[in-house]
């Protein structure tokens, strides 16, 4: 039996292992969306594919990768990989995620086979339909070239053909085939640590480590199920559009928590329909992974058996459980799903969540050709919003979405210097955070003015209905795109691709988070505080927040 001081440090070093493989990719990344933004997952599993150890990235890539590696080891074939192999896989039904979010995995080996390392990250161009973003397709053979589980390193050489087809297919192969290469060295690092870890405590050690810490977090995740209340509630929610109607997109979920379970259950929820904000299963799950670590283990590193105790159910066919050929690439159903899960647990644990974030990741995105190079370039940002307020305090905010985790958002320096974009202005919006008891988070507001042409791509899935607030709270005005303020021209805009010229303007107006609580009974100090800090306006002061019983 190996002892706790022993299984602790394994542990410990098994984490290590992710992070530095994470920092590996981040140094030497060549697409901003990576190296600025974090958008990526790294995950370690045993020989059995269970997750062992994760680092910091974006939250649902995280769970998505536990149910692409085993699709993956199934389509090639355990006895098909050997040393040195790496095998990169984008087919959106498997890899849990759209085409261009490529997932690559390599086995380790010790004289036998001790593990697996997974890097996911998003590329810029695979050749789909229309560079930088697919805001419209209709069918998965317009997202892109698909790789179903194919090998790009063969016993430790590239498979030239591969990498040849990657470039060719790509209109923005050096930052495509930098990336492969990033992520292959983050492989490469991940392998070379746990050899050693495994040589270092012997591979009968390490394993039954693996299998303590798995039981240990199955417990307490027992533990704290048995400690939530128990019950079943559904909530319901929409998606502005599906990217090609104008047609608002039904969500549905019932979360039950019971018998030392929880079902996270997607029933009455759209169909699939034409565009591409289906959800393929394996992102479902992870997106329902995020809600249930939250309520149950949020302080302890992820692993296998976190998990044991969470079903996720959606039909095959229907929004959430996306099959060939049905459209994926727009993938924010998955955030304003987190969203409404967190909705229907608030129902029955009202002290115990925050009410709702913004809503949505208001992202955007410019594509053209660079003056300067004659390249063509795409890069993207995610926008902050304000975070919901909880129980016990004020929503933070601005910041990322909570299913964005670690993510950042793309620097102004690199907005301007690799786009024709330039920001005018950049502030926190004043009254923006739904009044409470304990108010949301403020949201952003960003100018953009353009000083070459090209096209602004503005990618938002919850324009048209208000985050929603609880016990009282005041919900507020949900994110709006303005292109062209000021003109004619202006209106308003959610998953759009607009024609730009230099001299143009867009103005982003992000949402706060849902007030928690009667506002009338904030504390007045408070409320002092937030007019001092700009948060609330005189006005709002006045009269939102005005006492039950003034003294």
């Amino acid at each position: 039996m190996t002892d706790g001081t022993t299984v602790e440090v394994v542990r410990s070093h098994l984490v290590s292992v992710a992070e530095e493989m994470r920092a590996t990719l981040v140094r030497t990344s060549f697409n901003p969306v990576v190296y600025e933004v974090h958008d990526f997952g790294i995950s370690l599993y045993d020989p059995r594919l269970r997750l062992v150890a994760e680092s910091t990235g974006l939250s649902r890539f995280l769970g998505a990768n536990d149910y692409s590696i085993r699709r993956g080891v199934e389509y090639v074939g355990r006895e098909n990989l050997h040393p040195g192999d790496v095998v990169l896989m984008n087919y959106p039904y498997w890899n849990a995620a759209h085409s261009y979010d490529a997932t690559l995995f390599a086995p380790v080996f010790d004289d036998e086979l001790i593990g697996f390392v997974c890097v996911r990250a998003h590329w810029m161009d695979l050749g789909a339909k229309d560079p930088g973003y697919v805001l419209d397709s209709t069918d998965m053979h317009q997202e892109g070239v698909i790789f179903p589980g194919t090998k790009v390193v063969s016993r430790g050489e590239p498979v030239h053909a591969v990498h040849e087809l990657i470039r060719f297919n790509s209109r923005m192969p050096d930052e495509v085939l930098g990336d492969l290469h990033a992520q292959i060295a983050a492989l490469r690092t991940g392998e070379r640590r746990l050899v050693e870890l495994s040589r270092r405590y012997g591979r009968g050690a390490v394993a039954e480590v693996i299998d303590t810490v798995i039981a240990v977090a199955e417990a307490s995740t027992a533990d704290a199920l048995a400690a939530l209340p128990q019950g079943s509630w559904t909530a319901e929610d929409w998606l502005d559009d599906d990217g090609v109607t104008d047609d608002p997109v039904r969500m549905r979920v019932t979360v039950t928590v019971a018998d030392g379970s929880c079902v996270v259950d997607f029933a009455g929820s759209s169909p699939a329909v034409a565009g591409p904000v289906n959800l393929p299963l394996g992102a479902t799950i992870a997106t329902a992974r995020v809600a249930f670590k939250a309520i149950t283990t949020p302080g302890e590193a992820a692993n296998a058996g976190h998990f044991t105790a969470l079903t996720v159910r959606a039909e095959p066919g229907t929004l959430f459980h996306a099959v060939y050929p049905a459209a994926t690439f727009t993938q924010w159903t998955g955030t304003v799903a987190l969203e409404l899960i967190y909705k229907a647990l608030a129902q029955g644990m009202p002290d115990r969540l925050p009410a709702s974030s913004g809503g949505d990741v208001p992202g955007f995105m410019m594509v053209g050709v660079h003056p300067d190079t004659g390249k063509l370039f795409a890069v993207s940002n995610n926008e902050p919003v304000g975070w919901g307020g909880t129980p016990h305090h004020d929503g933070i905010g601005p910041a990322n979405h909570l299913a964005q985790t670690q993510a950042r958002t793309t620097p102004i320096e690199v907005l301007e210097a690799r786009t024709g974009m330039f920001v005018e202005r950049l502030e926190i919006r004043t009254d923006s955070g739904g009044a409470g008891r304990h108010r949301g988070g403020p949201g952003l507001r960003r100018d953009i003015r353009f000083v070459t042409g090209g096209e602004f791509l503005s990618v938002v899935k919850k324009t048209r209905s208000r985050p929603w607030a609880l016990d009282g709270g005041h919900e507020p005005d949900p994110t709006q795109v303005i292109v062209f303020p000021g003109t004619d021209r202006e209106h308003r805009v959610s998953t759009r691709r607009t024609a730009v010229a230099p001299g143009d303007r867009v103005t982003l107006l992000t949402a706060g988070g849902g007030g928690h609580g009667d506002p009338r009974d904030r504390d007045p100090a408070a409320v002092r505080d937030d007019l001092a800090e700009g948060y609330v306006s005189a006005e709002a002061a006045r009269d939102l927040y005005e006492r039950k019983n003034p003294s």
